[in-house]
């Protein structure tokens, strides 16, 4: 599994620990992931993912799930999320329809 964010795309980025004497060692900056259950109302269902704890709130901002996926660029979610929001945009033009 990946370091990734399935929502945001946000990943693994690399860098320097300077010392006090300018010495440079490489390290890497993890994003903040966790495992999390969210709930889709179009679904019905709810859906496993592993987002950082900045989308998360994002989620929360947005009104939940579903309005946080049609909203969000395809380029940006993994291949799960992508297909949850396929799924989620289908059911909302059937229900609208």
């Amino acid at each position: 599994m990946s370091r990734a964010c399935e929502l945001t795309g946000k990943a693994v980025l690399t860098g320097n620990n300077v010392s006090h004497a300018n010495n440079k060692t490489r390290r890497r900056f993890l994003p903040n992931l966790c495992d999390v259950t969210l709930q889709s109302e179009a679904l019905g269902q709810s859906v496993r993912l592993r987002v950082s704890a900045n989308a998360l709130r994002s989620v929360e901002h947005r009104g939940g799930l579903d309005a946080f996926l049609i909203k969000a660029d395809a380029n940006d979610l993994s291949q799960r999320a992508r297909l949850l929001k396929k799924q989620i945009g289908k059911k909302i033009a059937e229900q609208a329809a």
